[in-house]
Order: C-alpha cells, then sequence, then structure tokens
C-alpha cells in the first residue's frame, strides 16, 4: 500500500489574484513533475484545492494567509511574511497583504518551482507533524478581507454577486 503525501493548497481567489492563479499554476505543474518520483518510491499523491471563501473556513483550516501551502499537514513556509495584495484588496474593497515566498534569499509573490519541489519531497520524507495546540485566532487582515468582501457584496447594484 502506498503511504500518503497530502497536498493542500488554501486559497482566497482562483478568478483574480494574480499569487493564488500563478501559484496554483506552479503547484499543479510541480505536483505532475514529481509524483511519478513519489510513486516510484511507494508514496501516492493527494490533492486538494480548498478555497478559503468565508471565515468560517478560515477558522476551520486554520488559515493564516493566502495563499498556503501544506504537505501532510504542514505550512512549507517557516513563517507568514506579507506585503500588499492589490487584487484581494479590489475583491475586499480594502487594502489586503497576502503571503510572499521566501526562498534562497529572495521573496517572490509566487513559490518558484524549486521551491515547491524540495517542499513536496521534503514534507513526503519527514517524520509525522506534532499534532497542532489547538490555539488559533483569525488574523485581522483576513478579519477585514472577509468583512470588506461582504459589505463589497451587500453594497453591489446587480445583486447578482458579481460585486
Amino acid at each position: 500500500m502506498a503511504k500518503p503525501v497530502e497536498i493542500d493548497y488554501l486559497y482566497l481567489d482562483l478568478d483574480t489574484c494574480d499569487r493564488c492563479i500563478g501559484t496554483d499554476q506552479a503547484l499543479e505543474e510541480v505536483i505532475n513533475q514529481v509524483a511519478p518520483a513519489l510513486a516510484l518510491a511507494g508514496y501516492a499523491v493527494a490533492y486538494r484545492k480548498i478555497e478559503i471563501s468565508t471565515a468560517q473556513l478560515a477558522a476551520e483550516y486554520r488559515f493564516l494567509s493566502s495563499p498556503t501551502i501544506r504537505v501532510n499537514g504542514q505550512d512549507i513556509c517557516g513563517a507568514v511574511k506579507e506585503t500588499d495584495c492589490a487584487c484581494c484588496g479590489g475583491i475586499s474593497g480594502t487594502p489586503v497583504d497576502c503571503r510572499v515566498f521566501e526562498y534562497e534569499g529572495e521573496t517572490y509573490e509566487t513559490p518558484p518551482k524549486a521551491m515547491l519541489a524540495e517542499a513536496i519531497l521534503r514534507g513526503a520524507f519527514a517524520p509525522a507533524p506534532m499534532p497542532d495546540s489547538g490555539c488559533y485566532a483569525l488574523p485581522e487582515n483576513l478579519k477585514t478581507f472577509f468583512r470588506g468582501k461582504a459589505e463589497k457584496r451587500a453594497a453591489c447594484s446587480c445583486k447578482s454577486g458579481c460585486c
């Protein structure tokens, strides 16, 4: 029986946000490239995309920043680093900071493929993660995003949810 490599991609938007869209494309490409090698080593990749569309989902998934990639439950980034994201700001009508990725001394809005491949392979072969401590609070940045998104939708004159 194959050992699982669970990859979760958590994001705010795949229609407008350049960071989320670019990360999605890079991640899918890297998964397609590393999956055969992992299969050869006795691993099976399970990939899930999870849109974090509400504060409740953010709390359920203990979401800290968008986009987030977890391999076997562990965030591939050691810490959350963020910069202003005009795309998500446009979605919510409020200033929003989204995640940036640090790799080999550089900062990227979309993670480099080499970073993703290393993270997936490291996560596959790492020991099982420790259970979560249970403490979670929705970051203020995400509270602002979800509140702004809801207010913008409520104020939309077309009532079709396009705004």
